[in-house]
C-alpha cells in the first residue's frame, strides 16, 4: 500500500519544488554567473550588492531600496532591443543616466566682460540720501541693466565684499541714467560715515548675472535734519504739548563746584559750552552750538521750580525777562525721549543779531514768541507774562554769557535725580511719539 502510494506523492510534491527551485535558483549560483543570470530587479550580483551596502550609520542607497523587493514582483518593462548585449550597470543604478543639460543644448556664446566702474563722485548729501555716479565704457553704458551698491558704515570697515549670488546685496537698482538717487531711513542714518562700492550687471536670459569688478570704495558723511526734518519733529511735539503754564524766572541747576569755578576763574560770568550729543541724532545743534541750559518748567500745584534736580543741588535763577523779551528770537531744536514717558522739547534763545541767532537762523524753524506750543512771551496789562507748555520738559539753550549777578544762587531741599540727566542721552528710536520717517 506504501508503495502504490510513493508515486502519487511524488508526482503531486516534487513538481512543486522543482518549479519553485528555477524561480529561485540563482541565489545558489556562484558569483561569477550572477551578473549574466540575477535578474537586475532582484538588486545585481553579490559583489553588486556588497558595493550597495551603506556605510556605518548612513542610509541605504537606492540600490539596497530596489534589492529587497521580493520575487513575487515582475522585472520593470525593459524599451532597449533584446538582442542588444547586457552593460554594466553602475551599482544602485535603476534608469540610465540622462546626458546633462549642457550636453543636450548648444553652449551660449560668451558675452564680453564688463568695465570696472570708476573715478566715483557722490554729492547732494542729506540724512537720509545722496547721489551717486561714475563712469563706465560706452560699450557698457547699453548693455548695463542692474547696479549692485555695497554701502556699509565706515566703523565695520572689515566687512567682507560679496558677489551677488552668495549674499543678496543691501541695494539692488535697475540700470538708470546717471547720477541716480540712493534715499532710505531704513538703511541711512544722520550724521554717519559710509563707505560704499558699485558694480554693474547684465541680467543675461537664464537669469544669471555676468557683473564687472567691484569700483573703489569711497567715504562720505550723511548730514543733519534739515528745516523740514525738523518741522516734522515740532508738528509732533506739539500734539503733546499740553495747556500752558505761566512762570517768572529761568533756572539752572548744578554741582556746587561749578559755581565755584565760574566765580573763581571765569569772572562769575556763566559762558557757553558746547552742546552733547544728547537728543536726537540728527539734530544740527549736537556738537555744533555753544549755549547754557537752562529750564522753566513748574510744579503744577505751586507754579513754582521742582525742589528736585538731576543735576546738582544748587540753582541759579534769573528772572525771565533777562533772558527772553522782544528782541530775543526764539528756535525749536529738538524732540526726543529716553525710553520713558517724559518727553524733551529743546528750544533756542538767542538775542537778535548773535552769532548763536544766525547759526540757528539757517540751521532751525523759528518760532512765534509770542503764539507757539512750547514757550511764550507777550504783553498783558503793560507787562511781559511767560508760559511754558505742561506736559513736555523743555530745555531751554542760551546762546550768550549770563553774568551771575543778574540773578541769585541758593541750594535747593529736594533729592538728586540723576535718572533724569540728559547728559549725553540717546533717543529711543522705537518711539512712535517723537520720531518721523527720516534717519534717527
Amino acid at each position: 500500500m506504501l508503495c502504490s502510494l510513493t508515486p502519487d506523492w511524488q508526482s503531486r510534491v516534487f513538481p512543486p519544488l522543482l518549479h519553485a527551485a528555477w524561480i529561485f535558483f540563482p541565489f545558489f549560483l556562484p558569483s561569477s554567473l550572477g551578473c549574466l543570470l540575477f535578474p537586475s530587479w532582484l538588486g545585481g550580483s553579490e559583489q553588486q550588492q556588497s558595493q550597495q551596502q551603506p556605510a556605518a550609520g548612513g542610509r541605504a542607497s537606492t540600490g539596497n531600496r530596489a534589492s529587497r523587493r521580493g520575487p513575487s514582483q515582475p522585472p520593470r518593462p525593459s524599451s532597449a532591443p533584446a538582442a542588444q548585449p547586457a552593460l554594466p550597470c553602475p551599482a544602485g543604478s535603476l534608469r540610465p543616466r540622462q546626458p546633462s543639460r549642457a550636453a543636450r543644448s548648444p553652449a551660449a556664446p560668451a558675452m564680453e566682460l564688463l568695465s570696472t566702474p570708476k573715478n566715483i563722485e557722490i554729492n547732494n548729501i542729506t540724512c537720509d540720501s545722496f547721489r551717486i555716479s561714475w563712469a563706465m565704457d560706452k560699450g557698457d553704458l547699453e548693455r548695463v541693466t542692474h547696479y549692485f551698491i555695497d554701502l556699509n558704515k565706515k566703523e565695520n570697515k572689515n566687512s567682507n565684499k560679496f558677489k551677488h549670488r552668495d549674499v543678496p546685496t543691501k541695494l539692488v537698482a535697475k540700470a538708470v541714467p546717471l547720477p541716480m538717487t540712493v534715499r532710505g531711513h531704513w538703511f541711512l542714518s544722520p550724521r554717519t560715515e559710509y563707505s560704499v562700492a558699485v558694480q554693474t550687471a547684465v541680467k543675461q536670459s537664464d537669469g544669471e548675472y555676468l557683473v564687472s569688478g567691484w569700483s573703489e570704495t569711497v567715504e562720505f558723511c550723511t548730514g543733519d535734519y534739515a528745516k523740514e526734518h525738523l518741522a516734522q519733529l515740532q508738528e509732533k511735539a506739539e500734539l503733546i504739548a499740553g495747556r500752558m503754564l505761566r512762570f517768572s524766572v529761568f533756572y539752572r541747576n548744578q554741582h556746587k563746584e561749578y559755581f565755584q569755578h565760574v566765580r573763581m576763574h571765569c569772572g562769575n560770568v556763566m559762558k557757553p559750552s558746547l552742546k552733547d550729543n544728547s537728543g536726537s541724532h540728527g539734530s544740527p545743534t549736537s556738537g555744533m552750538l555753544h549755549g547754557i541750559f537752562f529750564s522753566c518748567n513748574t510744579e503744577f500745584n505751586t507754579g513754582q521750580p521742582p525742589q528736585d534736580s538731576p543735576y546738582g543741588r544748587y540753582r541759579f535763577q534769573i528772572p525771565a525777562q533777562r533772558l527772553f523779551n522782544p528782541n530775543t528770537n526764539l528756535y525749536f531744536a529738538d524732540f526726543y525721549c529716553m525710553y520713558t514717558a517724559y518727553h524733551y522739547v529743546v528750544l533756542v534763545l538767542a538775542p537778535q543779531g548773535s552769532s548763536g541767532d544766525h547759526f540757528c537762523r539757517e540751521r532751525l524753524p523759528q518760532l512765534d514768541i509770542a503764539c507757539n506750543k512750547f514757550l511764550t512771551c507777550c504783553v498783558e496789562d503793560g507787562e511781559l507774562v511767560y508760559r511754558h507748555a505742561q506736559d513736555s520738559i523743555l530745555e531751554v539753550i542760551y546762546t550768550e554769557p549770563v553774568d551771575l549777578g543778574l540773578g541769585v544762587l541758593g541750594e535747593i531741599s529736594g533729592h538728586q535725580l540723576m535718572s533724569l540727566s540728559t547728559a549725553n542721552a540717546k533717543k529711543d528710536p522705537s518711539c512712535k511719539t517723537c520720531n518721523i520717517s527720516v534717519g534717527r
